[in-house]
């Protein structure tokens, strides 16, 4: 027990601010991701050519640059063209939008995934493509994708840590700070690993009461 008796009062306290710090961060990334994520999703499978290839585009450019190299554009990028964000904000923007773009291929599996006779029998009955979307397919996609943009949620609350490198001191900011003052930078990081574990724990319960809320049993299979 010696070695957590750095964890003075106002240690905790620093802690605590930049747990508080890091939700701030995840709860808004994880709903803009999804967001995107779905609209994408929707896009590459019953957009025409043109959106194909912008969703597409989207996908392979946040998919493929690292997303520590996105948050350097986000914050220390854009002012050269006269646009400055605010660490927190830039860090939201960098996490939602590569969140979305990995999310948008689990959605796109989803959509693929609904029988071809649902959408025909909808377009039958007059339903235009948004609604066909909204009433028809979505609700089934949403269940199927969950498990996969669930998965992604967990990515995103342990790599909500890089937002420190564009000085948005949250969880792991503050502990490098105290690891840096006090040297203690073994139990810092296993007290802030911890943490992120109880975190990631947490929302995969969730999560998992979530997916068995939405499960329809035995409707996955004739689907």
């Amino acid at each position: 027990m010696e070695e957590l008796f750095f964890l003075q009062p106002e240690v905790v306290s620093a802690l605590v601010k930049g747990f508080v710090v890091s939700v701030k961060l995840i709860v808004p990334s994880a709903i803009f991701g999804f967001i995107i994520g779905i609209v994408v999703g929707a896009l590459t499978v019953y957009g025409n050519a043109f959106t194909v290839a912008i969703a597409n585009g989207y996908v392979l450019i946040f998919r493929g640059f690292p997303l520590v190299v996105q948050l350097f554009i986000w914050y220390f990028g854009l002012p050269y063209i006269g646009i400055y964000l605010s660490p927190f904000v830039a860090a939201v923007l960098g996490f939602s939008l590569c969140s979305g773009a990995y999310q948008s291929e689990y959605v796109r599996g989803a959509f693929l995934s609904v029988k071809t006779g649902q959408t025909m029998a909808a377009q039958a009955l007059g339903f235009s493509s948004l609604k066909m979307v909204l009433f028809v397919t979505l609700p089934q996609a949403f269940r199927r994708a969950l498990p996969g943009c669930g998965n992604e949620i967990i990515y995103l609350i342990k790599y909500s840590s890089l937002a420190y490198m564009i000085t948005c001191i949250e969880l792991t900011g503050e502990g490098k700070i105290i690891a840096s003052d006090s040297f203690r930078y073994t139990e810092t990081f296993l007290v802030i690993g911890a943490i992120y574990l109880l975190l990631t724990s947490v929302a995969a319960w969730l999560l998992h009461r979530l997916e068995c809320r939405l499960q329809l049993p035995g409707f996955e299979q004739y689907s």
